[in-house]
């Protein structure tokens, strides 16, 4: 039985991740931290089926404890400070967590289970102002927001400490996915939580930024099975995780909108304040290198993961709302 660390296993891809590793048969730690609220929600369902172990990207110790008490075939680095708009309001723990905090994991894995195969969650935010359409592996970088910086310091240091001591270490530079489980301020679920009030008649606007901003949205549920493709290889790569389609905010808005048959300019109301400083404009990825090598294909369309959320979303304030 193969045993796979994940730190971040309470957020959205690590619930999703920890559930494919369950169903593969591994013996599965999550890494968590501290905290007087235990925010399990998202794996409520296999609590009794995964190890918990304690730790923080910011604490090279239980870094090193985790790996020492796990000692895991697969290390899966999903944690980080991962909303970009705190990022300007945070940008030194942005960097300790989502940059630094990379290293600490790797130098955990490098003392105390160097044989162990090692992923990186890198970030799309790493092209920023893009210096090419599609983005490939070999874009050149050009982040543009403290959280996108910290996430190209993390991609690099992966790199590096793969080529400098032999480490199985990949990075895979995921696009935007979503589903049901991703948090209210991200702007799919803030879409789709907002539609699901409009439609049981609890709020009467959307307030959003900039409806022109381009992403490539994909399913987590399937960016996670091309996470774990990547450590099942022979030799350890970096990998563009994409849909190789960009749609906007406002195209996001008229799905959502349309799952409830309603107009979405009716109630969507752009808010100067929601714009980001730096804007990222168009984002979207080439994931033919990830289907070459991977034999990996995103299986679900933005349509259809929209309206997976909708219909979640409809679910959950009607739940409630009857309390």
């Amino acid at each position: 039985m193969k045993k796979a660390l994940i730190t971040g296993i309470t957020g959205q891809d690590g619930s999703y991740l920890a559930e494919l590793l369950l169903e593969k048969a591994y013996d599965v730690y999550g890494m968590v931290r501290r905290s007087s609220l235990e925010p399990f929600d998202r794996i409520q369902h296999i609590l009794e089926k995964v190890h918990l172990v304690q730790g923080d990207l910011t604490d090279q110790s239980s870094l090193d404890e985790a790996i020492k008490q796990a000692q895991p075939d697969e290390v899966y680095n999903l944690a980080s400070q991962s909303f970009v708009p705190t990022s300007w309001n945070q940008p030194v723990l942005t960097g300790d967590v989502t940059g630094m905090g990379v290293t600490r994991v790797l130098e955990a894995v490098r003392k105390h289970k160097p044989d162990a195969k090692f992923y990186q969650a890198t970030s799309s935010e790493i092209f920023g102002r893009v210096q090419e359409v599609p983005q490939t592996e070999k874009t050149p970088l050009y982040p543009r927001s403290p959280y996108g910086v910290a996430k190209a310091f993390g991609h690099w240091i992966t790199v590096n400490y793969r080529e400098s001591y032999g480490l199985f270490a990949c990075s895979g530079i995921c696009f935007n996915h979503d589903s049901p489980r991703r948090g209210k301020e991200f702007v799919t679920r803030k879409v789709t939580y907002g539609v699901a009030r409009i439609a049981c008649g609890l709020s009467r606007e959307l307030r959003l930024g900039n409806l022109d901003a381009c992403r490539d949205w994909g399913y987590s549920g399937d960016f996670v099975d091309a996470m774990w493709r990547m450590l099942q290889q022979p030799r350890p790569d970096d990998y563009v995780v994409a849909t190789g389609k960009a749609h906007s905010i406002r195209e996001l808005c008229e799905i959502a909108f349309s799952r409830v048959r309603l107009d979405w300019k009716e109630f969507v109301v752009v808010d100067q304040t929601l714009v980001r400083p730096a804007e990222v404009d168009l984002l979207v990825g080439d994931a033919s290198k990830a289907k070459r090598m991977l034999g990996w294909e995103p299986k679900v369309s933005l349509r259809e993961l929209i309206e997976m959320m909708v219909d979640a979303d409809i679910e959950q304030v009607r739940m409630r709302s009857s309390l």
